[in-house]
């Protein structure tokens, strides 16, 4: 399974932004699937996920109200729009998937695959 993250960009305090994630060699139907960020210095963290049907959704507390993950199996596309970003969701965002379809965990020891990562800059 290879994944594609795209969307990143540098934008103020505020703005939006929407991540898309394609992934290729696998249908997105049969895959768990989230984001996580890395920040410069600072360890890699939960962003969201999303299981294989989108009926089960987890968030990290800090993003909850501002970031929606969606998908389109159809597209084999995983989505994360991100809403009045602030200087600290700064970061490399990594799409990341797991075959363990139900699954939408928080731990990153859980997934199998992961994509390149995009930059996300938010100034002040």
């Amino acid at each position: 399974v290879q994944l594609q993250a795209s969307g990143g960009g540098l934008v103020q305090a505020g703005d939006s932004l929407r991540l898309s994630c394609e992934a290729s060699g696998r249908t997105t139907s049969r895959l768990g699937m989230g984001w996580f960020r890395q920040a410069p210095g600072k360890e890699r963290e939960f962003v969201a996920a999303m299981s294989a049907n989108g009926v089960s959704t987890v968030y990290a507390d800090s993003e909850k109200g501002r970031f929606t993950i969606s998908r389109d199996n159809a597209k084999n596309t995983l989505y994360l729009q991100m809403n009045s970003l602030k200087p600290e969701d700064t970061a490399v965002y990594y799409c990341t998937a797991t075959r363990a379809y139900w699954s939408a965990s928080k731990n990153f020891q859980d997934y199998d695959y992961w994509g390149q990562g995009t930059q996300v800059t938010v100034s002040s």
